[in-house]
């Protein structure tokens, strides 16, 4: 989060063919011919039915309703996220996405500049007697930056995720005055978040970031819920 802001048959029809033409191979023909028709036609009308088209082309998604793609210990968050989500009004990818890039589903996670919990939010965020590091009050004031980003960005997913680590103020700026951790925040989320989106099952873009900044924060967040 910023570090510098305040702020989807007619079995009759049979019987009277054998009894005129007779035989046992008209009898054995005719049924053959009809259960074969039949059969084609049926298997036809499978794969046209359009609701078999789309639960083939459906995206897979975890039962919340969030990518697969993420990490163990962001999916592991997967339900709240949905319902952080819906009440901020933002996509839950999205947040999912945040979260990974800011805490790797650390609820205690903690920056050299401040920022605290899950979202990462900064510390002039919370209200009097709030507990930055309880899930649903840092979720609750994480994703309302996002809401405010997403606004400002007229909904651009990219400009609110520049506008929730540098600040909602760089969002009217060019991007070359955004600060080097602005431009790296953007480069790895909005790929991340296009490959949730995309129904994908894996992400390049996220097991980059992974190897690069992710692998000591996911460890820390995979102890800190007990999943090691």
């Amino acid at each position: 989060m910023s570090r510098a802001r305040p702020e989807d048959v007619d079995y009759q029809t049979v019987a009277a063919q054998q009894e005129e033409g007779g035989g046992c191979f008209g009898f054995m023909f005719v049924p053959f011919v009809v259960i074969l028709i039949s059969g084609l036609l049926a298997s036809f009308a499978w794969t046209t039915d359009p609701s078999t088209v789309a639960l083939l082309d459906s995206p897979p998604v975890t039962a919340s309703g969030i990518s697969p793609i993420f990490r163990v210990e962001v999916r592991h968050w997967a339900d709240s996220i949905s319902k952080w989500a819906a009440a901020a009004g933002v996509d839950p990818n999205l947040a999912a996405t945040v979260m990974q890039i800011e805490s790797c589903g650390d609820p205690r996670a903690t920056s050299s500049a401040g920022a605290m919990g899950l979202f990462q939010v900064m510390p002039f965020h919370f209200r009097a007697l709030e507990n930055p590091y309880d899930p649903d009050t840092n979720a609750t004031r994480g994703l309302a930056y996002l809401a405010r980003s997403l606004a400002a960005g007229g909904g651009d997913a990219r400009l609110a995720l520049a506008g929730y680590n540098g600040g909602i103020g760089v969002i009217s700026r060019g991007e070359w005055t955004w600060h080097a951790q602005t431009k790296r925040y953007v480069q790895y989320g909005i790929p991340i978040y296009e490959d949730a989106r995309s129904g994908l099952s894996s992400s390049a873009a996220l097991n980059q970031w992974y190897e690069r900044y992710g692998v000591s924060l996911c460890r820390q967040a995979s102890q800190r819920l007990g999943l090691q």
